[in-house]
């Protein structure tokens, strides 16, 4: 589970107290000179501009946030009337759902005005219907600490934080909760529930207890979205500071047997050394120890590598005639199910093709183990790994979760021994770039051949050769190649 205490709404504080805060909090929050002036703007056309949502919770979490969204009351042509002569550029491709997209200088902005829509309950799409009220427009979002705005304009002393839900609250405690009922919020939205295991893993929040449980009851609702909006979703889960902790919130509500069902399956195969309590939290001790060792921010080929690097043990689980539990070829099986996953969440290609490749080969160093690797064995996992390798570096020394020291402590000396080989040919020869020592014009011009499938057969028997004996003097290549061709043509 999340965490171990029961975790319910966050109280709501006395009036006076509340006022007090808010009047303090509106004067420290860093409100950008641009929405001043947007607010003055709209204020004198006689309406309101409020700052809310995500731009409002990150300015009281101090994030960091180049989103600046707005809520009014004006109409989206209204809206259109006030900034003309004030914005560098507008667009209008959200009109139609009431926002107004507008550029000046280097900020980038968007109203919407106020909103009271109805969904039908089968998609996500709402009735789009414009609202009168700031409260009424507040109460259809998603979650508390996103349904908190501050009133812009220029006037010192006078903006106003509005809150009418306990967002401010929630916030301070770290407590996810919706405005309406859970239940209510999730029909009319079921991404709703995995933007709350987002926000479990970008900001570190506890969803409340009737969180957890709307979720649950209604996991099955997710279906409802389209895959790319799934996808959208989880990606955010999976970059964030705590991604462990979304994961199993996905799982321990059923809502990951609509994303990614190979997680939770996990929980069915007890890995081969009979010392974690299940795949999948090895799973997720790996994904953890991999993220330690990202170098320049969140990297996305390498986490959902490490996370479904077994989910091939499962299908492959079979029970040996010592008593012992083997997965024999769950890279092989593992890297055919990740493919066929990342491809129905619409991943592009070049994610799928790297996560499958990085879980095929994780298991590939397992086989150096004593040092018996030659030469040609390192230039075939070096060449197989190719740009890869790096990753494939942090996934093998992160796929150590043995609570054995001196066993971990082995497998780390085989691996940096095996780094050190790879450094030591690097040296002597273009390891990243292994070619044959003759390219395909040199095989043409020596057998006085024309292009076709023969001069690939050629090429690929040279490659092998490299791989087996490193670089070849021209003459020594000339040679082998003169030697293949009496045999083959």
């Amino acid at each position: 589970m999340i965490s171990g205490a029961a975790v319910t709404a966050a109280p709501e504080p006395p009036d006076e107290l509340r006022r007090a805060q808010e009047n303090a909090l509106v004067e420290l929050l860093d409100i950008p000179d641009v929405a001043g002036e947007l607010g003055d703007r709209f204020r004198a056309a006689g309406h309101g501009l409020y700052l809310v949502g995500g731009s409002v919770r990150d300015a009281l979490l101090r994030r960091g946030s180049t989103d600046l969204d707005f809520t009014t009351d004006a109409r989206p042509e209204q809206i259109l009337e006030i900034v003309a002569g004030w914005a560098d550029t507008t667009w209008d491709t959200g009109i139609e759902f009431g926002t107004v997209g507008l550029r000046r200088g280097d900020d980038t902005l968007e109203i919407t005005t106020f909103r009271a829509d109805q969904y039908d309950g089968r998609s996500r799409n709402p009735v789009v219907r414009f609202g009168d009220t700031l409260e009424g427009d507040l109460v259809r979002r998603d979650f508390t600490v996103n349904a908190m705005a501050v009133e812009v304009h220029s006037v010192p002393g006078e903006r106003r934080f509005v809150d009418p839900y306990g967002g401010l609250a929630a916030l301070a405690v770290g407590v996810l909760d919706t405005p309406a009922t859970p239940e209510e919020s999730f029909a009319d939205d079921p991404l709703r529930m995995l933007r709350a295991a987002r926000f479990v893993s970008q900001l570190g929040f506890t969803p409340a207890d009737r969180v957890t449980a709307a979720m649950t009851a209604m996991a099955g609702e997710l279906t409802r979205i389209t895959r790319e909006r799934v996808q959208a979703e989880f990606t955010k889960l999976l970059m964030g500071a705590h991604p462990r902790r979304g994961l199993e919130l996905l799982v321990d509500t059923g809502l990951a047997e609509h994303v990614v069902p190979e997680v939770p399956a996990m929980r069915l195969a007890i890995d081969e050394h009979m010392q974690h309590k299940d795949v999948y939290t090895h799973s997720l001790v790996v994904m953890e120890q991999a993220i330690d060792q990202e170098e320049d921010g969140p990297d996305l080929v390498l986490r959902l590598a490490a996370l479904l690097h077994d989910v091939g043990k499962p299908p492959t689980r079979r029970k040996e005639p010592d008593g012992r539990v083997s997965f024999h070829h769950h890279e092989v099986v593992g890297a055919k199910m990740v493919r066929k996953r990342l491809r129905e969440l619409r991943y592009p290609k070049h994610v799928v093709d790297e996560v499958a490749q990085l879980v095929y080969l994780h298991l590939r160093f397992h086989g150096y183990g004593k040092g018996e690797w030659t030469d040609s064995a390192v230039r075939r996992y070096v060449t197989d790994a190719g740009p890869l390798l790096e990753r494939l570096h942090k996934l093998v020394r992160s796929d150590c979760t043995t609570r054995n020291r001196r066993r971990a402590a082995a497998l780390q000396r085989s691996y940096d021994s095996l780094e050190n080989r790879i450094a030591e040919l690097r040296t002597q020869e273009q390891l990243d770039a292994i070619r044959p020592d003759l390219d395909g014009n040199a095989i043409m011009t020596l057998l006085d051949i024309p292009p076709g499938p023969l001069v690939g057969r050629a090429y690929k028997h040279l490659l092998s050769v490299r791989m087996e004996r490193g670089p070849l003097a021209p003459e020594d290549a000339e040679r082998e190649l003169r030697s293949w061709a009496a045999e083959h043509l």
